[in-house]
């Protein structure tokens, strides 16, 4: 079983397109005050996971969580697509601010895996043409080399549904530099 060590405190960014199960790993591997969701997020803001109309405000609460708990040393877990470079840059800023590293766990599974997934999700399914478009933005970031030169200290990649059921993740305490 593979082991991913995270330091504690760090940024982790969960990245992957709508229905790779992001929501789902971190809702194994984290407890649920360690994660902020865009999703939630959105849902505090409209009363709707699933309001892209809501997404700037969603995103400034969310930034602005962000930056307190890593002011505050605490491992904190972004669970939102982040295939976009700027997302991501905002996230990485935010952890260079509060001088903690960051980690990319990218979950770059099947597109038909991640299709159909996502076709299943009972009221926050996405248009299955965003979907497609968000696994082209990750296609591009990871073939091109991009998401690993953006300034993550690690970035572990998921590519099937069996490496993702089995991996293990562990914090490990970070010594003060």
């Amino acid at each position: 079983m593979p082991t991913i060590e995270l330091p504690d405190p760090s940024l982790v960014v969960l990245v992957g397109a709508a229905g790779a199960g992001k929501s789902t790993f971190a809702a194994r591997h984290f407890s649920p005050d360690d994660v902020l969701s865009s999703d939630a997020f959105r849902a505090l803001v409209s009363g709707d996971e699933a309001d892209q109309r809501a997404t700037r405000r969603a995103f400034g609460i969310l930034h602005r969580e962000l930056t307190r708990r890593l002011a505050a040393g605490r491992l904190t877990v972004v669970d939102a697509t982040s295939v976009l470079a700027h997302a991501r840059h905002a996230l990485l800023r935010r952890s260079r601010q509060a001088g903690v590293p960051a980690v990319a766990l990218v979950l770059d599974l099947p597109a038909e895996l991640v299709q159909r997934r996502n076709a299943n999700r009972v009221g926050r399914s996405v248009n299955s043409a965003v979907v497609e478009h968000q696994l082209a933005l990750l296609r591009v970031a990871l073939d091109d080399g991009r998401l690993r030169s953006e300034g993550f200290d690690a970035v572990f990649e998921l590519r099937t549904a069996d490496q993702v059921d089995a991996v293990r993740v562990v914090r490990r305490a970070r010594r003060p530099s």
